[in-house]
């Protein structure tokens, strides 16, 4: 029993705990009454937000693994939730960081490799894929909820709610089907070989793709925007604050 116990703890890396700091440390500055603390905490919120979503996100990718049959995960320190261990530093954290802050749209950043020989089923190898989105999604119900039971004042209430609604933007862009994204995950073990080989080579590519595109064609981002507060709304998000905590976050372009 206690062998079983230790395999199945890891710890806890100290740069996550930095990133639940700085997200709280953002929270308390947007409850300062001045128009700077309020878009440098909301910006702190959201970044720092970001970050540890997208440490939980691939975590969860890694437990499911882990629980499926692949416990190379555990070596790697994919189950340590340090952001290091799942971000290549330009294409993975700068560049979504980027692309955050100009458009608020959040590019899928991070990886976890998975050995997908080693799970034991093609229904475990969807559930790894799914476990990464389904992270986000259970996020937002968790900011959504946590807003509306607290009722925290207004710019705290707009910053958590536009950190959520980013929440259920990664949670619709991960599920597209286009390889590279959690979606195609899902379905690709159901594949014949030939599409999958053919899905890995533009892998790397197509996630940019799809962003450029929401940029490039008019209208796509705000159909995007549009749909993720539909979902938003049946976690029990509000929208029109999460709108406002765009607004506050777009301010430090402004």
């Amino acid at each position: 029993m206690t062998s079983r116990v230790s395999r199945l703890r890891s710890p806890v890396s100290p740069i996550f705990l930095v990133l639940v700091a700085l997200t709280v440390a953002g929270g308390a500055l947007t409850l300062v009454p001045a128009r700077g603390t309020v878009i440098g905490g909301t910006v702190l919120l959201v970044l720092a937000g970001w970050a540890v979503s997208l440490c939980l996100h691939e975590f969860s990718h890694a437990l499911t693994a882990d629980r499926c049959g692949d416990h190379s995960v555990r070596a790697l320190g994919y189950l340590t939730l340090d952001i290091r261990r799942y971000a290549n530093i330009g294409l993975t954290l700068v560049l979504p960081l980027l692309f955050l802050v100009i458009g608020g749209i959040p590019l899928p950043g991070g990886a976890v490799w998975i050995q997908r020989g080693a799970l034991r089923s093609r229904p475990a190898i969807s559930a790894v894929s799914l476990a990464g989105p389904m992270a986000n999604l259970v996020l937002a119900a968790a900011i959504a909820i946590g807003v509306a039971l607290t009722a925290p004042p207004l710019p705290l209430a707009a910053a958590l709610s536009f950190l959520g609604i980013i929440q259920v933007l990664t949670f619709v862009l991960n599920l597209l089907p286009i390889p590279g994204l959690d979606g195609w995950g899902v379905i690709d073990p159901y594949l014949p070989y030939g599409t999958r080989a053919g899905a890995a080579r533009i892998a790397p590519f197509a996630p940019f793709a799809v962003i450029l595109l929401l940029f490039l064609i008019p209208g796509a981002s705000a159909l995007l925007f549009a749909a993720a507060e539909w979902v938003f709304a049946l976690v029990g998000g509000d929208g029109t604050l999460a709108r406002l905590g765009n607004v506050q976050f777009a301010r430090l372009l402004g």
